[in-house]
């Protein structure tokens, strides 16, 4: 008989739990959902394109990297597409980069490289590769790519360049990790499938203020008019994310999240270098303007106060042996998976990503704040100096 009567403490403990969860749902199927809604838009010609395919410039920026250039080049270099460039700037290499530069420059005619001076001083040495690059480039649209990373499809430019609409100065891809077996892997890719859907699902609802560099693509008179990266040109990194949050808005940026325009990632081999980008990750997200950086914080912090709400109402429940209060919680909870299963995997698909999350989703939902919070302590008691001036 006693078995549905719940203590004024049960009653706090679940408004408080179904608060949360409300405010979690509204996440997921007003943003993070955005990537599907987009892909049905696609699928029933409801998305604007143009078909015009102006002339455009690939722009790579490579430091020792003769290895993934010789693997990932290929890739950039093949694309279907009319009339296009692909200027790498050799950023100081010492392996054989400029050799295979050259080969490869003798095969194509479309390729071009050049170097950063090395008397530069007390300025990243990427911004100025990159800036070099745009300069160099002949046509007023660049697209940005990097030596690790190699498009899927040889529809990739074309995909970018469908964008290229009145009025449209921006558009932002996606890239994700090319899939392993190991641990260290999955973690990269469930964080970089993560990200995405955030800066691209957010830009899709009219509050652009991140990219990445892996795939994106902007206008010279753009990046000119806001004088480049002058603004963070000391910081070793963002010259995109910092670049796009400063120039991007609702009217001037679009979302490019074909199948087909995804660029790929080759793995990090040790986990010290995915570490070595979250924190470089943390030193310039500091930086965003706008309400982004809000609403996804807020969005972590609401998740972490509803595990904790979800881990004190059953051990209350159970303590108390109010089983029909540990089903209301393990159901809210199991919705919850749910919603997160049906949305994350269906965007992972839509995205070409080949992975799916089950059992690790719960994991990696609650692994990932605890360990940006590491990084971010880590960015913290490092100091500004070891992200300025490289």
């Amino acid at each position: 008989m006693n078995f549905f009567i719940l203590t004024q403490t049960d009653h706090i403990l679940l408004v408080i739990l179904g608060t949360l969860f409300l405010i979690q749902c509204i996440y997921y199927f007003s943003l993070y959902n955005r990537i599907n809604l987009y892909h049905k838009g696609l699928q029933k010609n409801r998305i604007p394109h143009t078909d015009s395919l102006p002339p455009l410039s690939v722009i790579i920026c490579a430091k020792n990297e003769s290895r993934n250039l010789r693997e990932n080049l290929p890739s950039i270099l093949k694309q279907d597409y009319p009339e296009f460039e692909v200027i790498v700037i050799n950023d100081g290499s010492t392996d054989e980069s400029e050799e295979l530069l050259c080969q490869l420059e003798e095969k194509y005619t479309h390729l071009y490289h050049s170097f950063t001076p090395d008397s530069a001083r007390y300025i990243s040495r990427k911004k100025l590769a990159l800036t070099l690059g745009i300069k160099a480039s002949k046509y007023e649209w660049v697209v940005f790519t990097e030596a690790n990373c190699y498009a899927i499809s040889k529809e990739w430019l074309r995909n970018i360049a469908r964008n290229f609409t009145y009025g449209t100065e921006i558009v932002l891809g996606y890239s994700g990790y090319e899939q392993q077996k190991s641990w260290l892997n999955k973690k990269s890719s469930f964080d970089a499938l993560m990200q995405g859907l955030r800066y691209l699902s957010i830009a899709l609802a009219g509050k652009p203020y991140m990219g990445i560099g892996r795939n994106m693509a902007y206008k010279k008179e753009l990046f000119f008019k806001n004088k480049g990266y002058s603004r963070h040109l000391n910081l070793q990194r963002g010259d995109d994310d910092l670049f796009i949050n400063q120039v991007a808005t609702a009217s001037n940026t679009r979302v490019e999240a074909a199948p087909e325009s995804v660029i790929k990632i080759r793995p990090v081999e040790y986990y010290k270098e995915w570490k070595e980008e979250k924190v470089s990750y943390a030193a310039t997200s500091q930086y965003y303007k706008g309400p982004a950086r809000y609403i996804w914080g807020f969005e972590t912090f609401s998740r972490i106060l509803y595990y904790l709400s979800f881990f004190a109402l059953t051990g209350m429940a159970i303590y108390t042996q109010n089983w029909f209060l540990l089903m209301i919680g393990i159901l809210l909870f199991m919705l919850r998976c749910l919603c997160q299963l049906l949305i994350i995997n269906k965007s992972a698909k839509n995205l070409g990503e080949e992975r799916r999350y089950y059992t690790t989703l719960p994991l990696f939902d609650l692994y990932f704040p605890l360990i940006t919070l590491k990084f971010k302590t880590y960015r913290f008691f490092r100091g500004k100096g070891d992200f300025m001036r490289r």
